[in-house]
């Protein structure tokens, strides 16, 4: 990381500690149970090797804004790609109101989740929402950027307890997104769209950007740091923060 980006990361991580932000845990996870109990999750997944709190990436950047201004209780939290079992872990503590340990169906109904993620990260969102399918615990809304799944994962099929998706990706390079994704029950997840980014004809400027990502995967790079892209990311889990936002989440038969 050049000395730039270190000097931008810990800048962004002072300036969210002064504005009273609390930092992300060590391991991404929920350490303790918040006073109240939350009305949203919202979970992002960051790609490659990256760390849960490194400040110089679009999704952790993205986590301390929504953190900042989302509804009261809200709980947002960032984690590696290869932590999913920690993410699913926080989830079911944060859904066992009664705390004893077993998810009632009443629990379950109250979940609020949003997932996110880019490349090995967007990826690991929707496998959470499969392992989430499976406890019968519905998902509002999972969002992939350059979505890049590990050779035994399959990235490509929302699982039935998500209520809409969205998958943003570019087409170019050794390293290219899913292109498309389809639900596994269509009348019960709305796919939102499968968004094209052509950095080709289009080309975003990415500062710090390793001589590796600038040569052989610059497509899969600017994806990860256009700011146009990740607005409208951005403003589709806002969308789920107002009282009527149009998807409803369900889960089991």
């Amino acid at each position: 990381m050049s000395r730039v980006m270190q000097f931008r990361g810990f800048a962004f991580a002072l300036l969210a500690l002064l504005a009273g932000e609390r930092a992300f845990p060590a391991d991404g996870a929920i350490a303790a149970r918040p006073q109240s109990e939350p009305s949203y999750i919202v979970l992002g997944f960051v790609g490659g090797f990256v760390s849960h709190d490194a400040f110089d990436h679009r999704p952790v950047q993205l986590a301390q804004r929504i953190g900042q201004s989302a509804p009261k209780n809200a709980v947002v939290r960032v984690f590696e790609n290869r932590r999913r079992k920690a993410a699913y872990s926080t989830i079911v503590r944060l859904l066992d109101r009664d705390h004893d340990g077993i998810l009632s169906d009443a629990e379950k109904s109250q979940a609020r989740i949003i997932l996110f993620g880019h490349s090995w990260g967007a990826a690991a969102a929707v496998l959470l929402a499969r392992d989430l399918n499976r406890a019968g615990i519905p998902v509002l809304l999972t969002i992939q950027v350059d979505s890049v799944a590990k050779f035994w994962q399959n990235d490509s099929i929302i699982p039935a307890n998500v209520a809409a998706a969205a998958n943003f990706y570019q087409p170019h390079g050794f390293v290219r997104g899913r292109s498309e994704i389809t639900a596994a029950d269509p009348s019960r997840t709305q796919i939102l769209g499968n968004f094209r980014f052509d950095y080709k004809t289009q080309r975003v400027r990415c500062e710090g950007v390793s001589w590796y990502d600038r040569f052989f995967t610059p497509g899969h790079a600017q994806s990860e740091c256009d700011p146009k892209l990740w607005g409208q990311v951005e403003a589709l889990i806002r969308r789920q923060f107002e009282p009527q936002a149009g998807f409803v989440a369900s889960a089991g038969p």
